[in-house]
């Protein structure tokens, strides 16, 4: 299996995030707030594969470019970036040593406390 960062989905996360779209919620909270089929479906429908697969961290060549499984390490609700998701994306790349992913995930994160610390003020 080959898995590596997706450029394109982490530009799209940087830039969604320095928007001010995105969630600063706690870690746990990835099981409630990622979309469901259902939803990933229906936007699938509506925009297509490719502007799906910005709402991820990495692609998996072992796998079809029009399939969902060729996209990982989700990230948001395809409206706004999840800080949990962010982290759940973290934790997974670094347990798998998707070295790339773990640390492109670590830099978003970092975006997303220096973007809430700014709207806080």
């Amino acid at each position: 299996m080959t898995v590596k960062l997706s450029g394109i989905g982490y530009e799209h996360a940087k830039r969604l995030i320095e928007e001010g779209n995105f969630v600063d919620d706690e870690r746990e909270a990835w099981s409630d707030h990622h979309p469901s089929t259902l939803t990933e479906n229906e936007y699938i429908e509506k925009n297509g594969l490719f502007e799906y697969g910005k709402w991820f961290l990495a692609i998996n060549d072992e796998y079809k470019v029009d399939s969902k499984r060729h996209y990982e390490f989700p990230y948001g609700d395809l409206k706004n970036v999840h800080r949990c998701g962010i982290l759940a994306a973290k934790n997974r790349a670094g347990q798998s040593k998707y070295f790339d992913v773990e640390n492109a995930a670590a830099n978003l994160v970092a975006v997303i406390g220096k973007q809430a610390r700014k709207n806080a003020r």
